[in-house]
């Protein structure tokens, strides 16, 4: 079993994936911002450390990171703020990707967003905008670095308990997607390093079994 570190731990999505990922005998660190969000990721199973990567060098976060084997991306600046939004989901994730490198890891998940890509579309004048491109040029430099990479990009996303599967593959559009897949999607990704590595997974709720899907 692995051991994992989640940032961004008191996140809707890594709420419902620690215990999964306890479940199945990972050891598992939640990094949060707010010492006040401890006793909720405590109380999923994980380690806490309280830390803002937003305000961390990339040496820093190396050692934080250190001695884990995979890195979850789960945080994020939450919207609102272009320049926040710049300094979190994209300059904050290039330091953590590259700090991972620098510790090690063997494995790292980026949660991104159905449509991230350089052809994301969405107008510079949107309120969006600036997470858009955030969250594209994350993935692109994790895509380019020597880690064993998986970007995923669920729809939007839901309340519920999903449907236990997922829809993917070529020519599928942006639907609805439960939290609880996207826990079971990391969780089958980390149980599933060699069939995960390089893939990017944009996905709705579905049918696939998503073990299937990561294994190929």
């Amino acid at each position: 079993m692995s051991k994992v570190i989640v940032i961004g731990a008191h996140g809707k999505v890594a709420l419902l994936t620690v215990p999964r990922l306890v479940a199945a005998g990972h050891e598992v660190t939640g990094v949060i911002r707010k010492a006040e969000q401890a006793e909720d990721v405590r109380r999923t199973g994980a380690e806490v450390v309280v830390a803002d990567v937003e305000n961390l060098s990339t040496d820093e976060i190396a050692e934080l990171l250190a001695g884990h084997d995979v890195v979850v991306w789960s945080a994020g600046a939450g919207g609102g703020n272009p320049q926040r939004t710049y300094a979190v989901d994209r300059d904050a994730a290039i330091r953590t990707i590259d700090a991972a490198e620098q510790a090690n890891a063997s494995q790292f998940v980026m949660v991104s967003y159905f449509g991230a890509g350089p052809h994301h579309g969405v107008d510079p004048s949107s309120d969006f905008f600036a997470y858009a491109e955030s969250k594209t040029e994350a993935d692109a430099h994790l895509a380019a670095s020597s880690l064993g990479w998986t970007v995923l990009r669920p729809s939007s996303l839901t309340e519920g308990a999903g449907t236990g599967g997922i829809e993917t593959g070529a020519g599928v559009t942006g639907g609805q997607v439960a939290r609880n897949t996207v826990a079971d999607v990391i969780t089958a990704v980390i149980g599933d390093p060699d069939g995960a590595k390089g893939l990017t997974l944009e996905f709705n709720d579905g049918e696939e079994p998503i073990g299937g899907v990561i294994a190929g």
